[in-house]
């Protein structure tokens, strides 16, 4: 079966309520038939790094050994990105340093390894940011050139500013609020592109972001973040209950016709068609 092309957005620190309430675009699609929306429970703790290795590669912290943001090395998994390069797919990433240090190099070097295009690693392409209010508006133009210059199998695209700004004024800013709708309104942008170009779009998040402006702990805000998916595999229209983070990964692999690891918790999203069904 032919591989398909997938774009997977991790908005970090993109609360599952403020979702709903400040990202029309999105809802549009929803509410148009073209997007499913669930609502996900995140592992703990609800930490940035973490949640990255557990979103890429479908297992939780205990098991993937990343327990903290200060753990710094590289990966002991097998990643989306691995399975992708092993079944001959080309990868991509605009993205924070961490996950630079979790799939190709580690410590990550600011002078050289901003900028890893064309190699041998687990991401082939990656564009790199290391200031955490790097602005969400380069993280996407950043991707669409590696869209059209480097046209990879998968793409992840990583923006740091709702998380940011989370931190600076918390979770019950106007501030906070705020930069989701501006996330909303570059992806009005950028989701549209990706289709054009035959892409299916998974929409996240790593955690939340709680009203004293942080996150890592066990409460709704902190772990309860929204998943949009536009694929024809996939069930347009909202999904009621709460889905695990473990999900992704193999969602991952579902939307891009790759078998899952062994690793990996079995595909069980509501509304996901058989390939004889598409």
């Amino acid at each position: 079966m032919q591989n398909k092309k997938l774009v997977l957005i991790v908005v970090d620190a993109l609360r599952f309520d403020t979702a709903c309430s400040h990202m029309g675009f999105l809802h549009h699609l929803v509410e148009r038939k073209v997007a499913a929306r669930y609502k996900i429970c995140s592992e703990v703790p609800a930490l940035s790094r973490p949640l990255y290795e557990t979103i890429l590669t479908g297992t939780p912290p205990i098991v993937h050994g990343v327990t903290s943001n200060m753990t710094v090395r590289l990966s002991t998994q097998k990643s989306v990105f691995h399975v992708a390069k092993e079944h001959g797919l080309t990868t991509a990433a605009s993205a924070y340093y961490w996950v630079s240090e979790l799939y190709n190099r580690a410590p990550f070097n600011h002078m050289a390894d901003r900028i890893q295009l064309d190699t041998s690693l687990p991401i082939d392409n990656g564009l790199f940011y290391f200031e955490d209010h790097y602005p969400d508006s380069h993280v996407f133009a950043d991707a669409a050139w590696l869209m059209d210059e480097k046209q990879p199998d998968f793409l992840y695209i990583h923006p740091m500013n709702v998380d940011d700004d989370g931190h600076k004024f918390t979770a019950d800013s106007a501030q906070y609020r705020n930069r989701v709708l501006a996330m909303d309104a570059l992806l009005s942008l950028f989701i549209p592109k990706c289709m054009a170009q035959g892409y299916e779009v998974i929409v996240t998040a790593d955690h939340g972001m709680t009203s004293d402006g942080n996150h890592g702990g066990t409460t709704d805000e902190d772990r309860y973040v929204p998943l949009f998916v536009i694929a024809d595999s996939i069930k347009a229209g909202i999904n009621e209950g709460v889905v695990a983070q473990l999900q992704i990964a193999p969602l991952c692999c579902h939307l891009l016709n790759l078998e899952p690891t062994d690793e990996m918790v079995p595909l069980l999203l509501e509304g996901v068609y058989a390939a004889k069904e598409v």
